[in-house]
């Protein structure tokens, strides 16, 4: 290990890697709903099959949410973040030798289940490496690359398509890429800071401030989720709430832009390409605030709930806007709003570290990603029966303001103390 007075920045390093570990798994995702045009036409699939093959990913991810909490916890998170990168690389490549719908849905279902433990691992990460003052820009830096990876995975995927004449090739190359970035992963992950080798003493201090401060729970077992149970609630209400804007602009948002906004095909691509890239700047945006309001003696706790109310409010506002606003382009700005402060959602990634024991973080984590896959899952079923049913496409924002005031109360009633504090509580 390296003596010198100047700490080393090689946690930047680690959380620079699972950044673009999410680019590549939201391109991964996306690149099935840009080729479907094709593969349905090859494969002579039904609306109903491509539906089904387009939400299976959905329910393998969400149902592994919690066993792959339960290994993060138990094998570390090197170790799954490394195998989960390998085995969803390979089915992603496995899914370019397709031969029709069965063996498309059988690859895509894999692919949902080696993806579940990436978010997390990168939580259990945040919790290791990163002191209290730190965690906000190490919980977004994560999460920004999900905006980011689908805003440049539909450009992406549809130009090499077009330039390689072939999904199947396509399929192939972004497989191979994401194996590539196991190995990465394995050689410069590490569950412990102090045996990675680039890691110098002074960083090593820097990362040890959070045994010192007071927001840090004891590291110990405890029972359960180690978490209090209204704050876990509040926690999952919030996420999957937050999970169904953000899914919903990714899966209607499209749509809203054509049915009731009448842009063409070109402008809808460049218009979802600057909503996200929006997301993934107020993502960061949010993480150095947090940060910032740490770093000037504002409490991490009261200073992320505040941040997470906040995006909620401003992005029901942007919603509740949009039905009456005539112009196509200012209904974008309004959107490109809305993103930008929706994704300081991001920063519930630093609740488990803050507000569970150590030892329960992957766990807490993992059912905090399974609720947001189900509101993933929820929302396009959702807001398709409503078309069904006669909503138009302008009101469908209402819905999503909806969710926005959820989002809202769920973070409210996150609860600051541990369960262990609230059991000492209880019991004066």
């Amino acid at each position: 290990m390296y003596t010198e007075s100047r700490p080393t920045r090689v946690r930047w390093t680690l959380f620079a890697i699972i950044f673009f570990l999410v680019v590549i798994n939201l391109v991964d995702r996306v690149s099935l709903s840009i080729a479907m045009p094709q593969i349905a036409q090859e494969f002579s699939l039904s609306p109903t099959m491509q539906g089904v093959i387009l939400s299976c990913f959905f329910w393998a991810y969400a149902l592994l949410q919690l066993p792959g909490g339960w290994m993060i916890d138990r094998f570390g998170p090197r170790r799954v973040i490394t195998g989960s990168t390998l085995f969803w690389g390979i089915f992603q490549t496995l899914a370019a030798f397709a031969t029709g719908g069965i063996s498309l849905l059988v690859s895509r279902v894999a692919l949902g289940a080696a993806e579940a433990p990436l978010f997390p691992a990168g939580g259990k990460l945040n919790s290791l490496w990163l002191s209290t003052e730190e965690r906000g820009r190490g919980a977004v830096l994560m999460d920004c690359g999900g905006p980011l990876g689908a805003a440049l995975g539909g450009l992406l995927i549809a130009h090499l398509i077009v330039m390689l004449g072939s999904w199947r090739l396509v399929f192939a190359l972004t497989g191979v890429a994401t194996i590539l970035m196991a190995w990465i992963g394995w050689r410069w992950l590490r569950d412990d800071p102090s045996t990675h080798p680039a890691v110098n003493q002074a960083e090593l201090s820097v990362i040890q401030r959070q045994h010192l401060s007071g927001d840090e729970h004891d590291a110990t077992n405890g029972k359960g989720m180690g978490i209090a149970k209204p704050t876990l609630a509040a926690i999952l209400i919030g996420r999957a709430a937050w999970a169904m804007m953000f899914f919903g602009l990714l899966t209607w948002g499209p749509s809203y832009l054509a049915k009731a906004r009448g842009f063409d095909l070109i402008a809808v691509g460049n218009a979802t390409f600057i909503i996200f890239m929006c997301g993934a700047v107020g993502s960061l945006t949010g993480g150095f605030l947090l940060d910032a309001m740490v770093k000037h003696g504002v409490k991490h706790g009261p200073a992320l709930k505040t941040l997470l109310a906040a995006s909620g409010l401003i992005a029901l506002s942007a919603f509740m806007s949009l039905p009456y606003l005539s112009n196509a382009v200012l209904a974008v700005a309004v959107l490109c709003v809305a993103a930008c402060f929706l994704m300081w959602g991001s920063l519930y990634w630093s609740l488990p570290a803050l507000l569970t024991a150590k030892a329960k973080i992957g766990l807490v984590g993992g059912a905090m990603n399974m609720a947001g896959s189900v509101g993933g899952i929820a929302v396009p079923i959702l807001v398709g029966m409503m078309v069904q049913m006669g909503v138009h496409y302008d009101r469908i924002p209402l819905f999503f303001a909806g969710c926005s005031a959820i989002y809202v109360l769920g973070t409210c009633f996150i609860g600051l103390k541990s369960r262990e504090e609230v059991k000492c509580i209880a019991a004066q």
